[in-house]
């Protein structure tokens, strides 16, 4: 989780500040995987971190519950810069670090990360297709829009949005048509999660793209497009990580889809037979409609027209793009008919358990 800029007091105190202090303060901190404060200077810099763990071994060491605390607390705390495009939590929860703080350049504290619930901090805004009519699934969508459908607890898109939480992604437009009014009134301005939505009206259809077009100015340099009525466990650092590496123009996630031949194949060549395969087994891979899109490739798309992602990847393939895909390896169901809708709510049941 991230924490709120005016829930910062509770976690912060002065090197000044005694140990007796530093108790009564961690004793308040709730809602974090671990116990920790933040210690300053007189400049507000933040010069160290607290643990509970720390306090025991001073009062183990000496009794002193008058000690200062800038005289125990770790000066060679982990921290991050806010302006780190991307950051790799791998190497502090190698260390066991668990409350990642994140500084700005003049060592104030202006956010945390609880490494034990976020996954990622992606340097991505996200946009969500969510203005379909979702005809195969009526008479389920004939007065509630698709990504509004109960999943255990909470609607579709409740889902995905908290799933993008997770990844650390802050800002989200979400394209709306049909009954769009309930997901607004829903999910607000999300500031609610901690992030910010705002919302394009489409006011015909647009296709799997078209609404792309209508943001004035995304502020990343690559986009995160993802369908509404998707449940899934996808990876989006990988596909990210993929796309950045092979600086690709577009990186889609697919889905591993297997053809399995029950009789041995020929090959041939004209009417010779040149090889023979026994039963074979053949992997395609399909859309899984989650991408992600270098915004300098958004030009392609015209302004307020119907266009669909597949015409931007097949632009792109035919000017020589490097395109890229990521398998996903874990559940993806995307709920287009009724027995989707079942099979997303057996797996909820199960995960909720």
């Amino acid at each position: 989780m991230e924490i709120n800029n005016q829930d910062f007091a509770n976690l912060l105190i002065s090197e000044d500040s005694t140990i007796i202090d530093a108790l009564g303060l961690l004793n308040k901190v709730h809602g974090l995987s671990r116990m920790i404060l933040f210690v300053h200077n007189m400049s507000k810099e933040i010069v160290g971190s607290l643990t509970d763990g720390d306090v025991r071994r001073s009062l183990l060491q000496d009794k002193d519950v008058n000690k200062k605390v800038g005289l125990l607390c770790n000066r060679n705390f982990e921290y991050c810069y806010s302006d780190e495009d991307y950051l790799n939590f791998k190497k502090y929860r190698k260390k066991d670090i668990r409350i990642l703080p994140i500084l700005d350049r003049n060592k104030k504290l202006i956010d945390l990360i609880d490494l034990a619930i976020i996954r990622a901090k992606l340097p991505l805004e996200c946009f969500i297709m969510a203005g379909g009519r979702g005809e195969r699934l009526r008479p389920l969508t004939d007065s509630i829009p698709k990504p509004m459908l109960l999943l255990g607890n909470k609607p579709i898109i409740e889902h995905v949005v908290d799933k993008l939480v997770l990844f650390g992604i802050k800002k989200i437009y979400i394209s709306i048509k049909y009954l769009g009014d309930q997901i607004v009134e829903f999910l607000g301005d999300g500031s609610r999660k901690g992030i910010s939505i705002e919302y394009i009206r489409e006011d015909q259809p647009l296709g799997t793209a078209g609404s792309l077009s209508l943001v004035k100015k995304f502020n990343t340099e690559h986009i995160l497009l993802m369908n509404s009525d998707l449940f899934t466990d996808a990876n989006f650092e990988d596909l990210y990580l993929m796309t950045i590496q092979n600086k690709a123009s577009l990186g889609v996630a697919t889905i591993p889809y297997t053809t399995k031949v029950p009789y041995g194949v020929f090959k041939t060549n004209e009417h010779t037979v040149v090889g023979l395969k026994e039963k074979p087994i053949y992997t395609n891979y399909a859309n899984a409609g989650i991408y992600i899109i270098s915004t300098d490739v958004l030009d392609r798309i015209p302004h307020n027209c119907f266009y669909n992602i597949t015409d931007l990847i097949e632009q792109l393939i035919s000017e020589n793009k490097t395109i890229i895909h990521d398998p996903i390896i874990s559940y993806w169901i995307d709920i287009g008919q009724h027995q989707d809708y079942l099979n997303a709510q057996e797996i909820v049941k199960h995960l909720q358990n």
